[in-house]
């Protein structure tokens, strides 16, 4: 899930200035995260049931490095089968990268917010060591624009750089506590790049820096105040609705607010909805192929009717909706499936 802040400006005079003024009092301080919370157990929910048996016992030593180990523990019930425990936890896990975003212990880095990658230690790759929340790494701003503004370079380090250095690491001769950060991080970031709208960033006249991947675009149900990005991260489980509730979201999960295990249950109940992975998709194995699936998908259906160029407001729709829907299952289901052929290719 990612939370951006990027500079905003315009020179379309005093009314698009006072928008601007407007989406970023709504974005800033309002994490838009790549699928909620369920969206990412479904992800890792998908892959569990794929992984080899070899697979599934050094995922779980590996997760006991994990700082929240023993918090993830605690929420199952005494009597859980150590076989649920082991396939939670990795579950569980792959919401990490987002849990340290509110940990006190990991501070931001680089500008806007720590959403822009700034020196060495970007692209650091030291284990639970690191305290650092490196937001960036959990998308890749490929700008698109429909009006003929010119687009900036891609930043890096990006989700794309990233997943291909942590599967390099996994089946190096790196240390296990490397490795186990970097397990995490890749159940995540798998996630995040079937996302569309990790891997696409509008830009317009209005919004030459681009949208933040659709955060600064806002849907309006009367009042507005949702984002694109909000909207398109919820798109699964317990929290899925075409009612936009007025106004920033109270957190990244508001349908089942600090209820881990209902959260696991929910997401593990829509993943074992979700349609079966097209076979010869999830075979494809090189991440560059898995960003361009997602910018195409969010030329053809993010931004598309009745998403218009620019910040809107726009009003959302049935068809658009169901449609959204689809795309998410789907993108989520092929998900999990390369994240299990990834571990399965990948773990030493």
């Amino acid at each position: 899930m990612r939370a951006r802040l990027m500079k905003f400006y315009s020179a379309a005079g005093r009314r698009v200035a006072a928008l601007a003024v407007i989406l970023l009092a709504l974005v800033a301080g309002r994490p838009a995260f790549a699928w909620n919370d369920e969206g990412h157990m479904a992800v890792a929910y998908v892959a569990y049931q794929r992984l080899t048996p070899a697979s599934r016992k050094r995922v779980t030593a590996l997760l006991k490095r994990n700082p929240n180990y023993s918090k993830w523990l605690a929420v199952m019930p005494k009597d859980t089968p150590q076989a649920d425990v082991d396939r939670t936890v990795f579950v569980i896990a792959a919401t990490w990268p987002d849990e340290i975003r509110s940990d006190p212990v990991y501070v931001d880095d680089g500008p806007n917010g720590g959403n822009s990658p700034a020196g060495p230690d970007a692209t650091r790759n030291i284990g639970y060591a690191d305290h650092l929340r490196h937001k960036y790494w959990h998308f890749i701003d490929i700008f698109y624009s429909e009006d003929g503004t010119p687009l900036p370079p891609v930043p890096t380090p990006n989700a794309e750089t990233q997943i291909a250095a942590f599967r390099t690491a996994l089946r190096s001769s790196k240390s296990d506590d490397i490795k186990a950060y970097d397990l995490v991080w890749l159940e995540h970031l798998v996630g995040d790049i079937h996302q569309p709208l990790h891997a696409a960033t509008g830009v317009s006249k209005s919004l030459p820096h681009g949208d933040a991947g659709g955060s600064f675009v806002l849907l309006c149900t009367a009042p507005c105040g949702n984002s694109l990005h909000w909207f398109w991260d919820r798109l699964l489980g317990s929290q899925s609705s075409i009612s936009l509730p007025p106004g920033p979201p109270p957190g990244p999960n508001p349908g089942v607010p600090g209820n881990l295990m209902a959260e696991v249950q929910s997401a593990t109940s829509a993943a074992k909805t979700l349609p079966a992975a097209d076979k010869s998709l999830a075979g494809k194995m090189d991440g560059a192929i898995w960003v361009q699936e997602s910018f195409d998908l969010a030329k053809q259906y993010v931004y598309a009717p009745p998403i218009g160029v620019g910040p809107g407001p726009f009003t959302m729709t049935t068809a658009y909706f169901e449609t959204a829907k689809r795309v998410a299952r789907e993108r989520i289901a092929l998900a999990g499936a390369r994240l299990a052929n990834l571990l399965n290719q990948e773990l030493q």
